[in-house]
């Protein structure tokens, strides 16, 4: 039978931690707050990439200092501000890096691995991840909605916090992180919503921008047609699915890809991606042959979109976020399902299981996560608004 949310679950929540002023400021701020989660992030990613690719944490750092010049090129004050949680939190800069590199590192590794035994690595499998957009004739309350499944390593479940970024004058964001990354999905104070997901796929060698980078430059813009320049006028190093809504009520989602990009829009008002091509395949890969390599996505897709179809009869933002939660949790394919638990057939350093499940009310400007799997954990209700910062109620 496939197991049903069961309400309320474990009472742990995500820390919050806010930080302010200038970019070395922040980051010694935000350093020195999540010490020990970060030094667990590195602890976890060591065993991990010795695990994969034989790579010894040395070599991971060695391998992730390439980005160190283009992200310093592109935005001189995310390296400040990198360089700012190393010191607060004890560590060198180059460990900062690979954090906020671990993704591009990861998909660079059969490079890595034919290095150090002569054999092709495999292709990572895509960082899991569904989301979301509804609102219009989707959403019965008439508020406009945004969320995601995160989905990723079980391991670094206890390196994620959520963090505001206050940095006049541009808008002051919310995001939920890995320790020490410096971006990855949340909103901001101009009522833009990013959320994510990994597409996978090899392109070229080229070295484009890390997706940490990327992330954090869109959620940097005060509307979203600057948000969505971000995306078009930078390259990735690696293929990501970006989905922007904001408040006023529109959706827009690029598969972003080092050849190109290709987008979506809302039907009736709700967009749902996962972690496979859904606009369209990118040449490069359909020339040889492409397969999803997240082959649950084209499950998980349409269970999300079945189940947020239900908001459309929702009176108000309490019954939304009943309804969104109940759609999230969905189990079918359990244990790779919408609502991702670990496999115990796999060694627990590759247990993937959803980190949090979020929803952002850009209406209200309420921000709401969950910290692991929501089937079994109620919403916590973080204790910033949106607009309480730059563009708020512009």
């Amino acid at each position: 039978m496939t197991p049903r949310p069961t309400g309320t679950g474990p009472a742990r929540v995500l820390p919050v931690i806010e930080i302010s002023g200038g970019p070395r400021r922040r980051g010694v701020q935000y350093g020195e707050a999540v010490r020990p989660q970060l030094h667990a992030a590195l602890g976890y990613y060591e065993e991990a990439f010795g695990r994969s690719s034989g790579l010894t944490w040395d070599r991971v750092t060695t391998l992730a200092a390439r980005w160190l010049e283009p992200v310093r090129d592109y935005a001189p004050h995310l390296v400040e501000e990198m360089q700012g949680i190393a010191d607060g939190a004890g560590v060198g800069l180059l460990d900062v890096l690979a954090l906020n590199a671990r993704g591009e590192v990861i998909y660079d590794k059969s490079f890595a691995r034919m290095e150090a035994d002569g054999q092709p690595g495999e292709e990572e499998p895509a960082e899991g991840c569904t989301s979301f957009a509804a609102y219009g004739e989707a959403s019965g309350d008439g508020h406009v909605y945004a969320g995601q499944n995160w989905d990723w390593r079980a391991g670094v479940a206890d390196t994620v916090v959520m963090i505001r970024i206050v940095q006049p004058p541009r808008p002051t964001l919310i995001m939920q992180v890995e320790a020490g990354q410096i971006g990855r999905q949340g909103a901001n104070s101009a009522g833009i919503a990013f959320n994510a997901n990994g597409l996978g796929g090899r392109f070229d060698d080229k070295v484009g921008l890390p997706q940490t980078v990327v992330r954090r430059s869109v959620l940097d813009q005060g509307n979203i047609t600057d948000a969505l320049d971000v995306l078009c006028r930078t390259r990735a190093h690696i293929a990501s699915n970006a989905l922007l809504t904001c408040r006023e009520g529109f959706a827009i989602d690029l598969e972003t890809t080092p050849a190109g990009h290709g987008w979506m829009y809302p039907t009736d008002g709700l967009l749902v991606h996962g972690n496979h091509y859904q606009a369209g395949i990118p040449a490069p890969l359909a020339a040889t042959g492409y397969r999803p390599l997240s082959s649950d996505s084209l499950v998980r897709v349409p269970r999300a979109e079945q189940g947020l179809k239900a908001l459309r009869d929702s009176a108000g933002p309490d019954e939304s976020r009943a309804i969104i939660r109940e759609a999230m949790s969905d189990h079918l394919g359990h244990p790779e399902s919408l609502c991702t638990h670990a496999d115990p057939r796999q060694p627990a350093v590759e247990h993937w299981t959803t980190l949090v499940s979020s929803l952002t009310d850009l209406t209200t400007g309420d921000y709401h996560v969950t910290a692991g799997t929501p089937c079994d954990r109620e919403y916590q209700h973080l204790p910033w608004n949106l607009y309480d910062g730059p563009h708020g109620r512009n």
